[in-house]
């Protein structure tokens, strides 16, 4: 199998990519297609998570650990990785999102926030998917205004921190092997972070049922009653949300990815369907409305991959800030819930079924556009940044 660029990659931005970059997609492009696409649907549909030999999968691809240097296979790019999380989302979001908990998320922690020591003893275990991650932050009460309103509280106790409070929307929070937790110490009123065993007294996860995008992901509702953590599993760089943000910039700027590539898996199915559905005597693609959608798509996903190539390319450059990210998470994800839905219309009422390949895109945008920063809140990150006001409350 030889790399051939996405039709979607209108202006070919793909060519960016190194050669060893370009090998790791083939290979990823064909995991996804043999083992992820034939049982997406079903999983989605059932609410039920993959099985833990496609997480190792995963993990075998070294797509766990890309961006740190003792987990790395080799040099690469953060428009490798952001393309990477394209080429997950193009199939299946909730893999995407797999990846990014664990990479970005749980491994971010720790790199960001973490000791050396801990670094040495945590990341290369979740590397290899020996360990599956969690990441605990929002609330029941404290969504977008976590940096001061978290409930969770962190509390001194000789060698040790006893945690309480209440966690929700945790992806993997029922099936990982650690959780890290953020929590405001009640000493000095400042939000550290904790590597927090699952199978820690105090510690229990409840699934949120009914949920009606990423289905695959098991979102929890969690539970933190005097559970006791040791000293050395606090993350000893955390000192407050400045650690927080750092981790969040990053991968806020991988879920603008992610939204591409949900976007462009809606299109590929449109595209297919164009040219298969017959109506009023030709294919329906050689009608000109049907080409306005599809036309109108790819714009989207064009302009999309430019602005999410330059924040990745300023990641590398070390000049991203929290206003870059912001404004990709906010424009693609914005960009994203129209193609999916020109996408979804196009197929007409087929385009409701699962079986058709959009549905589950259409649904899965609905999730990607709240999480890691609201469109509001992301609207006014960088709203402060081009006037020097704060907006927020």
């Amino acid at each position: 199998m030889s790399f051939e660029s996405l039709s979607s990659d209108f202006y070919g931005y793909e060519s960016k990519l190194s050669d060893r970059e370009k090998e790791l997609i083939v290979e990823l492009r064909a995991f996804l297609e043999t083992k992820v696409r034939p049982i997406a649907n079903d999983l989605w549909s059932r609410a039920e998570f993959y099985p833990r030999d496609i997480v190792q999968g995963l993990a075998d691809l070294g797509l766990f650990g890309q961006p740190w240097e003792e987990t790395r296979r080799f040099e690469n790019s953060a428009v490798f990785r952001g393309w990477v999380a394209l080429e997950l989302a193009r199939v299946d979001a909730s893999v995407a999102t797999i990846v990014g908990v664990q990479n970005g998320l749980v491994m971010g922690s720790i790199a960001v926030a973490g000791s050396p020591e801990q670094r040495a003893e945590w990341m290369p275990r979740l590397a290899s998917g020996e360990l599956l991650g969690a990441f605990a932050l929002t609330e029941p009460l404290s969504g977008s205004d976590a940096s001061h309103g978290l409930r969770t509280t962190a509390k001194r106790d000789s060698d040790n921190w006893v945690i309480n409070g209440a966690k929700r929307w945790i992806g993997n929070g029922s099936i990982c092997d650690i959780t890290i937790v953020w929590a405001k110490d009640v000493a000095d009123g400042q939000v550290k972070g904790f590597i927090v065993p699952t199978s820690t007294p105090g510690y229990s996860a409840t699934v949120i049922e009914n949920k009606q995008a990423l289905r695959i992901i098991q979102n929890a509702d969690i539970v933190l009653d005097n559970v006791v953590v040791a000293e050395s599993n606090r993350l000893q760089e955390s000192h407050s949300f400045r650690e927080t943000a750092a981790v969040l910039r990053r991968t806020r700027a991988e879920v603008a990815w992610a939204a591409v590539g949900n976007s462009v898996g809606a299109y590929d199915a449109a595209v297919k369907y164009a040219s298969e559905r017959i109506q009023f005597g030709k294919e329906i693609g050689e009608h000109q409305l049907v080409q306005q959608l599809l036309a109108k798509s790819l714009g989207n996903i064009t302009a999309s991959i430019g602005l999410v190539t330059r924040v990745s390319e300023m990641l590398d450059e070390g000049t991203q800030k929290d206003e870059h990210s912001s404004l990709a998470k906010e424009y693609t994800t914005s960009r994203m819930r129209e193609t999916v839905a020109w996408c979804r219309e196009l197929l007409g009422g087929n385009g409701i079924v699962l079986d058709y390949g959009v549905m589950r895109h259409f649904a899965d945008a609905e999730a990607i556009y709240s999480y890691e920063g609201t469109r509001e809140m992301n609207t006014l990150i960088v709203g402060r940044s081009i006037t020097g006001h704060a907006a927020f409350v």
